[in-house]
């Protein structure tokens, strides 16, 4: 029981158990059709339906992360709550706010743990757990960015949709549902909430505004812009329609173009900052005498100060060259 690896390994295996009990606890499958119908004909507890079937009114019904309405505890703690709730809608999170802050605590608490455990610096633990209960707020991101590449990947194909729709003689708010019912992924759950904003009374302007700020892309302001200046000023909404469906894809070619041209420039501000850090790090486990005169001299701390500053500006300065806007 002396074992020096001992502890770390219980700490591990606590540190899984835990997460694995968090994800199954917040992404619970629902259940299938038939269990449903089961339980509506035996009076059994209600299932959750899919997200297929509860399209056309989850996505109204669903509450805001934070009610802004009225004071809570998080408008204490959050300092900018609506953007909060923009980021927790657009990245379609179903479970509420604060089974996700309690997730962000847990993680937290671990980041804390570690520190504890493994006896680190003092001013290691409150970093690790702020780098662990960050990590939660980091998938929120990625997974808004992924959500809305989906939905501009998919955007011409849902301007053209409309489009036929309109040469057909359906009206434009029929043209908004038939996206919703025939495409899938997020670009069907915006149409669809524009579909039913303007089901409510809300005006079709104003939902379509509402879906360009959600949707923060220059190509869902083109087409919310083209459609409400179309219907103030009338004119041929189809082919305008087809024209915007024409230059979101010529966008797409050139977005392609340049991101083949500026390959190499995002491969160098990958790499060139990752190398010293790198070399540092080997030289520690091979030599650390002769790489400890920058941790235990004042002379060296400095140095390895302005080379991390250095790195850092460097890494900025490439990503500023490579970053060109279409």
């Amino acid at each position: 029981m002396n074992d020096p690896t001992v502890l770390p390994m219980i700490v591990g295996i606590g540190v899984i158990v835990l997460i694995v009990a968090v994800g199954l606890a917040v992404f619970k499958s629902p259940g299938t059709a038939a269990e449903d119908r089961l339980a509506g004909l035996t009076g059994g507890p209600r299932i959750r339906p899919s997200k297929k079937q509860s399209l056309s009114t989850g996505i109204l019904a669903r509450p805001a992360a934070i009610d802004l309405g009225r004071p809570s505890f998080w408008h204490r703690v959050i300092p900018n709550a609506e953007n909060l709730n923009m980021l927790y809608e657009q990245a379609d999170v179903n479970f509420p706010f604060k089974r996700f802050m309690t997730i962000v605590a847990v993680f937290a608490a671990v980041g804390a743990g570690f520190g504890i455990v493994f006896r680190l610096p003092i001013y290691a633990t409150p970093l690790g757990a702020l780098f662990m209960g960050a990590l939660p707020f980091f998938w929120l991101i990625r997974r808004r960015r992924i959500r809305i590449r989906q939905f501009v990947d998919k955007m011409p194909e849902a301007v053209e949709l409309i489009s036929r729709a309109l040469r057909a003689g359906h009206g434009l708010a029929a043209g908004l549902h038939l996206v919703s019912e025939e495409m899938h992924g997020p670009i069907a759950d915006w149409f669809n909430r524009v579909f039913e904003e303007q089901n409510l009374g809300v005006p079709i302007e104003l939902a379509l505004g509402n879906m360009a700020d959600r949707i923060p892309v220059m190509d869902v302001r083109f087409f919310a812009i083209a459609v409400i200046i179309q219907r103030s000023t009338g004119g041929d909404l189809a082919e305008v329609l087809d024209k915007i469906g024409r230059l979101i894809r010529q966008r797409f070619e050139l977005r392609g173009l340049v991101r083949s041209l500026t390959a190499e420039g995002r491969l160098s501000g990958v790499v060139l900052p990752a190398m010293p850090p790198t070399l540092l790090a080997f030289l520690c486990y091979m030599n650390y005498e002769y790489i400890s005169a920058l941790f235990n001299t004042p002379i060296g701390v400095k140095v390895l100060s302005i080379t991390a500053c250095g790195q850092l500006v460097g890494a900025w300065v490439i990503k500023k060259i490579v970053a060109i806007k279409v």
